[in-house]
C-alpha cells in the first residue's frame, strides 16, 4: 500500500496555508516508507503529476470551509466529478484551467486520467480567514494542527500502515 498525503494552500492568505503547514510538520518527523507526504501549495497540476507516479491512497490536507466552529478538523470523501461522461464542450470548460489551482480540478483531472485512488479523503479545516493577505495562521486554526495530523495518521493506519 502506498498513500500520498498531500498538503494543499497558499501559505501568503493566511489560514488557507494550512494545508503546507501540516505537512511540513508531518516531513519533520519520520515517515513511513509507504507514504509520500508533499507540499503542493496551489499547484493541483503538480498533485495531478504525482498521482501518476502511483498511489493506491490519497489524503489531502487544506483548508476548506465547512460551515462549523473555526478551527474544526473533518475528514471527507470528496465527489469528484467526472468529467469524461460530459459533453466534450462541458469538458472543455471544466478542463480549461491548466493549472487546476484546487484540489476538486485537480481530483477531476486525475479522475479523467484514471490516476485518482478509489482511497482519496480530505482532511479538512475550517478556517477563520482563508482570503486574508497575511503569512502564518490564525491562533485557533493553529492549534488544529496536531488534530489534523492525527487524522491523517489514522487513515494510514486503517490502510494498514504502521505510523504512530
Amino acid at each position: 500500500m502506498t498513500v500520498l498525503v498531500a498538503g494543499v494552500g497558499n501559505v501568503l492568505r493566511g489560514d488557507d496555508g494550512f494545508g503546507v503547514v501540516v505537512a511540513e510538520r508531518l516531513l519533520a518527523d519520520a515517515v513511513p516508507e509507504q507514504v509520500r507526504v508533499i507540499e503542493t501549495g496551489i499547484g493541483g497540476l503538480h498533485l495531478v503529476q504525482e498521482l501518476m507516479a502511483g498511489a493506491e491512497a490519497l489524503v489531502v490536507i487544506d483548508s476548506i470551509e465547512l460551515g462549523r466552529e473555526p478551527g474544526t478538523v473533518l475528514v471527507v470523501r470528496p465527489t469528484v466529478k467526472d468529467v469524461v461522461s460530459l459533453p466534450v464542450l462541458a469538458r472543455n470548460d471544466e478542463l480549461s484551467d491548466v493549472h487546476y489551482a484546487t484540489p476538486e480540478r485537480a481530483f477531476m483531472l486525475a479522475r479523467a486520467l484514471g490516476v485518482l485512488p478509489e482511497e482519496t479523503w480530505v482532511v479538512g479545516c475550517q478556517p477563520v480567514d482563508a482570503e486574508r493577505v497575511a503569512h502564518g495562521l490564525h491562533p485557533t486554526v493553529a492549534a488544529a494542527v496536531d488534530v489534523a495530523i492525527a487524522e491523517v495518521r489514522q487513515l494510514a493506519r486503517g490502510l494498514g500502515i504502521d505510523w504512530p
